[in-house]
């Protein structure tokens, strides 16, 4: 019985890992498609995702609850590896959200200048002072 957990928590750590890279490909799938002014591409990795990001806080909280139930040492027999890796793929994840975060927000500021570029265009007048879009960016925590 403890072998078969040993190995179903190897396999959740790995598809923890799995899963991080994953995100990060659509992380940085979504920025070329920035980019690339591809609206369906960023909407199809906006939507992998959520769903991505829908597992792996499944999982994370899965293998939170297991962690709390074993010893230190139960822990640390458990592979080091991937537990390091983890921590590395989190630490990549981290730092292209913030690039992703930077640029959806560079991205709302030029359509917010180019709206009232265009209205002022149009003879119309440009919008008041403070009532800027907040528009925000979903986000991802791990």
């Amino acid at each position: 019985m403890m072998a078969i957990d040993v190995q179903d928590k190897k396999g959740q750590l790995g598809e923890h890992l799995e899963l991080l890279h994953s995100l990060a490909h659509e992380l940085e799938r979504a920025m070329q498609a920035i980019a690339s002014n591809s609206l369906a591409e960023l909407e199809d990795s906006i939507a992998n995702q959520q769903a991505l990001s829908a597992r792996v806080t499944e999982l994370a909280n899965e293998l939170k609850a297991e962690l709390y139930q074993e010893t230190a040492a139960a822990y640390r027999q458990n592979d080091e590896r991937l537990v390091h890796e983890i921590r590395a793929a989190s630490g990549t994840l981290h730092t292209l959200n913030q690039r992703y975060s930077a640029l959806l927000q560079h991205s709302s500021r030029s359509v917010a200048i180019m709206v009232s570029l265009f209205s002022s265009f149009r003879g119309q007048i440009q919008e008041a002072p403070g009532s800027r879009l907040k528009q925000q960016t979903w986000s991802c925590r791990v």
